[in-house]
């Protein structure tokens, strides 16, 4: 059987190749056809055994700590008392739900009314269920007149009585 396999393959032409060179060109083929063959099944291998190990968003590779997204992407519901202050960080999201309150600044142009497109400066009614948002962490937020309910995201302090 290999003696007519090595006859085929003597018989095969190759553009370019003297007879005797034939047997080579196709051991040297088939050697590098295997390589990337082998080559090709160690990488998939390898990116299967890494995907395995560090599966992204898992509790062992978190995109995200739990205390970012509690703080920083849900919304909370708080409640202040007639006197209490909330101030709050850059970015953080207000919104009135019940009661009565006004803005709180100190010197800037107050709070985004993302709702009412405008301003409140300090002293500023707030309207309910008007988005609110915070330009700057420099003392900026919102303070009861009356007991009220807010829904806030983002990152604040509550003071006063």
């Amino acid at each position: 059987m290999r003696a007519e396999a090595a006859r085929e393959v003597d018989n095969l032409e190759v553009e370019g190749l003297p007879s005797g060179s034939r047997r080579v060109w196709l051991w040297g083929a088939a050697a590098v056809l295997t390589a990337v063959l082998i080559g090709g099944a160690g990488f998939v291998a390898g990116r299967s055994a890494m995907a395995a190990t560090t599966d992204p968003g898992s509790d062992a590779d978190p995109l995200v700590s739990k205390s970012y997204v509690d703080q920083y992407t849900q919304l909370q519901v708080i409640s202040l008392k007639s006197g209490q202050t909330l101030t709050a960080e850059a970015g953080t999201e207000i919104i009135l739900r019940s009661g009565e309150a006004h803005a709180v600044e100190t010197g800037g142009f107050g709070l985004s009314d993302v709702t009412g497109a405008a301003d409140l400066r300090n002293g500023g009614r707030i309207p309910a269920n008007h988005l609110l948002l915070v330009p700057r962490s420099d003392g900026r937020g919102v303070a009861a007149d009356s007991d009220v309910y807010l829904m806030v995201r983002g990152v604040f302090t509550v003071k006063g009585p």
